[in-house]
């Protein structure tokens, strides 16, 4: 017999946990109504309704320990099939379980019931043999509120969640990460370093960047220029709605109407902000009339989309309602895919390497064995993975092949990076489309006249401006390398005497293209320099009388003292390691 996989056996231990916890929280609090508990990554929670009597995060180190003392009962699990009237009957006070229970009555489903120690629990299984030798290494993390079934309109429940890893070494490991991560939070950095703010007047998910963060982005976005326009990539402008009819042509709507921001004019038509962009992009390629001598039209374009996220989803810049896109779009003959998709790999490769970051590549194919479910030719979906995957080698990239994981519209490569806290993210992807061409009849004048259907390529390089300054943030613990630092170089003068000198520092920074500000308020050196280490300037040069007579600066560079330049050897400097666009460049 074959052995289970590691992942599927640590999803039986994680759910099994969940049962567990209902199971203490019953003995604790027998007026709690539970509802549903799933494993999820790195762990599981379980969601409950306490009434009128809250639970607070102190009670959990109490929930932890009633576990523990029921875990030695829990020997197996036992189920049984029951009928939708006695499940009813047996869950009869609680009204999340009743829901549950016609809901898959609706679907003609069995009932199933799991028991283990004292608690019977409405559940479709997947649990350990027995809890009490298999369980692993747990831990309850925190609490949160969770709307049921994730809709504003329900009841709010009170969601517990824990940790579980097989042995107490991951679990020990794990704690240490989230301490990091919490000292890494972008939530904070941003704060501290004053990067962004979110207003309640303008609205939650609607982040505003301070000059700080701007700089950050544009510098971000003055990158992807360089290495986008010398390949043939043609900046646009859309706005930034749209009539609801482009999202009901290209699709969008059936899978975005819930989360669509609707804008109400003076007429008669629906107008949205946009989801996306690439229906906007189709309509300037359907704006004239196209030859293969024409292709490829490669269109790229940083804007925002606007998503109606829910409230209880938002989270710093990772979620948010306004959301900053890298986006391009490249219409191309089929025979050009293979050029177009090495071209973008070229770019991804190029952009990855000014930050530490490891890369994993997938490329995600249709399943052969429903092939139904994917729209298109099927000649035309092997020469578009032929395509994807000989361009993967060309650029010898090692990838997974990802059976089954392709949109319904094409196959795709997704870039996911490893962080400095080995969190996965998944950021740069292209994919191929063919069904959105052919939604808004566009088309090209083939070689022999005959009108043809023109494949679209989606690429993103960082994904989201916001998600991706949060990543870099938590990456770098808000000490970002010197090329992209909001504020590159601080002049500190010792005294107001040196303040007139330390101003002229400043200006020739400036005029060098290094970012550059003085600080000169009161108060003694030693506290400036502090003041700018904690702000993660990566230079820092002190101006005293001695620096000021003979025109020169002393530097200091993340705690290291570099000696005295003068002006003109400083200013060199920083901007040629600026330029160098390296992670530790100075």
């Amino acid at each position: 017999m074959a052995s289970e996989s590691p992942d599927k056996q640590l999803t039986k231990m994680r759910h099994s946990a969940a049962h567990l916890l209902a199971a203490a929280i019953l003995e604790l609090r027998p007026d709690a109504k539970p509802s549903i508990g799933p494993a999820i990554e790195n762990g599981f929670y379980y969601d409950f309704d306490f009434g009128n009597t809250p639970l607070s995060e102190e009670a959990l180190p109490a929930i932890e320990e009633k576990m523990r003392e029921l875990l030695p009962q829990w020997t197996n699990f036992s189920h049984r099939e029951i009928s939708a009237e006695d499940a009813r009957e047996l869950f009869a006070d609680n009204p999340y379980k009743l829901e549950l229970i016609d809901e898959i009555v609706g679907k003609d489903e069995t009932i199933t019931l799991y028991t283990a120690g004292e608690l019977t629990d409405l559940c479709r299984g997947g649990h350990v043999d027995n809890p009490s030798e298999e369980l692993g290494a747990f831990k309850l993390l925190s609490l949160a509120g969770a709307y049921w079934r994730g809709d504003e309109s329900k009841p709010m429940l009170t969601r517990i969640y824990g940790l579980l890893f097989p042995t107490d070494d991951e679990l020990k490991a794990h704690l240490t990460m989230l301490e990091e991560a919490k000292a890494r939070d972008h939530r904070t950095l941003g704060q501290e370093l004053d990067l962004f703010t979110f207003s309640p007047l303008v609205g939650p998910g609607l982040p505003l960047f301070t000059p700080r963060g701007t700089a950050i982005r544009r510098e971000l976005q003055g990158f992807l220029d360089e290495l986008q326009v010398p390949r043939g990539y043609a900046p646009v402008v859309i706005p930034h709605l749209a009539k609801a009819a482009l999202y009901k042509t290209s699709g969008h709507w059936d899978k975005f109407k819930d989360n669509l921001f609707h804008v109400r004019g003076r007429g008669v038509d629906t107008f949205v902000l946009k989801p996306m962009n690439c229906p906007h992009h189709t309509q300037i390629y359907a704006a004239q009339l196209r030859s293969y001598r024409d292709l490829p039209l490669r269109f790229m374009e940083s804007t925002a989309v606007y998503r109606d996220e829910q409230a209880g989803e938002l989270l710093g810049l990772t979620r948010v309602r306004s959301i900053t896109q890298d986006d391009a779009h490249v219409f191309c003959r089929p025979d050009q895919i293979e050029h177009e998709v090495a071209m973008i790999l070229e770019i991804i490769q190029q952009f990855y390497a000014a930050f530490d970051f490891s890369l994993a590549v997938h490329l995600s194919v249709r399943d052969p064995k429903t092939p139904d479910i994917y729209l298109g030719d099927d000649a035309v979906w092997q020469t578009a993975e032929d395509s994807l995957a000989a361009a993967l080698d060309m650029a010898g990239l090692m990838y997974v092949r990802d059976e089954g994981e392709a949109a319904f519209y094409g196959p795709k490569i997704d870039f996911i990076a490893t962080d400095a806290l080995a969190r996965r993210w998944q950021l740069a992807t292209v994919q191929l489309d063919f069904v959105m061409p052919q939604r808004f009849a566009l088309s090209y004048i083939d070689e022999n006249g005959t009108k043809q259907v023109p494949v679209m390529i989606h690429r993103a390089i960082l994904g989201s401006f916001e998600r991706f300054l949060a990543v870099l943030l938590e990456h770098f613990a808000g000490r970002l390398p010197l090329w992209l630092s909001p504020v590159q170089a601080a002049v500190l003068p010792i005294s107001d005497e040196q303040v007139l000198f330390a101003s002229q520092v400043v200006g020739d920074l400036l005029a060098a293209g290094v970012r550059a500000e003085i600080d000169d308020r009161a108060g003694s050196v030693g506290k400036k320099i502090r003041h700018a280490e904690s702000m993660r300037v990566p230079v820092i040069l002190v101006v005293g009388k001695r620096e000021a007579a003979e025109g020169s600066v002393s530097v200091r560079s993340m705690g290291k003292d570099h000696g005295v330049r003068t002006i003109a050897v400083a200013v060199k400097e920083i901007s040629a390691a600026a330029a160098e666009r390296r992670v530790a460049a100075f």
